[in-house]
């Protein structure tokens, strides 16, 4: 039975996050926080994301975490079922949980590659098969897709993980296209400080993107960037947004 729940205001949102235990995950957990919104965090690392949410609660926000494998589609449902059980309703998902193993194709780190696919690409589309059939029930939500640069060109070392990030962007516009109740937004972000850097295997493209992030934005410019979009009012639908740093080429 579908019970009726009534609109939240555009504070005090249910905002599911992945990827929530670091970087720009855990920037916009403490921006929307920070807003009044109820945030609940899925990750792998469980410890760490326990803490990062016991710290919002100690700065005065609402947080709750569930462990979140975003590979694993019975444990995406398991992450939206058990906030919406908490809260009776989902109104926003940041789908952020991303890994960036780069490396020339002619290194063959298949297996990299398939990470990326399984992380990038089937996490982004199990966190929209979990909330889409509850937002329609609600009659509204919004999906946010954290893609790239990446995924607006193409450069040596970084030709799956564009790929990645270029499927992210034609799945969240082909959503978009079907959606009238739901919004979506990408984000696209620059060089921005994380630990995706720390994934890269082949040491001469670590080490060239460790030297990159000297120009690097803080992961609080995307959380800004994530909350302007789930800020509007439910009639606009702020669809793409690109942050770079300033010096970024």
């Amino acid at each position: 039975m579908i019970v009726s729940v009534p609109s939240t205001p555009a504070s005090g949102r249910i905002v599911l996050i992945t990827g929530a235990s670091s970087g720009i995950g855990q920037a916009t957990a403490r921006r929307l926080a920070e807003s009044g919104h109820r945030v609940f965090l899925g990750a792998r690392r469980v410890e760490r994301i326990a803490a990062v949410a016991a710290d919002i609660r100690t700065q005065g926000g609402n947080a709750e975490h569930h462990v979140l494998d975003v590979t694993d589609r019975r444990s995406m449902g398991a992450f939206v079922h058990a906030a919406r059980e908490r809260h009776g309703r989902i109104d926003v998902l940041v789908n952020n949980a991303g890994v960036m193993p780069l490396s020339r194709l002619d290194a063959l780190k298949v297996d990299e590659w398939n990470q990326m696919i399984d992380v990038n690409i089937r996490g982004v589309l199990h966190g929209i098969a979990a909330v889409l059939p509850i937002m329609r029930s609600q009659g509204e939500g919004h999906i946010v897709n954290i893609a790239s640069v990446s995924g607006h060109r193409a450069d040596p070392t970084a030709a799956v993980y564009g790929a990645t990030k270029f499927a992210v962007r034609a799945i969240s516009e082909g959503l978009r296209q079907e959606s009238r109740d739901v919004r979506v937004t990408v984000v696209s972000p620059g060089l921005t400080h994380s630990d995706l850097a720390e994934s890269i295997t082949d040491p001469g493209t670590r080490d060239a993107v460790r030297a990159q992030m000297q120009i690097a934005m803080p992961a609080s410019a995307i959380a800004d960037a994530v909350a302007y979009a789930i800020g509007q009012p439910p009639a606009v639908d702020v669809n793409e947004i690109v942050v770079r740093p300033t010096a970024q080429a």
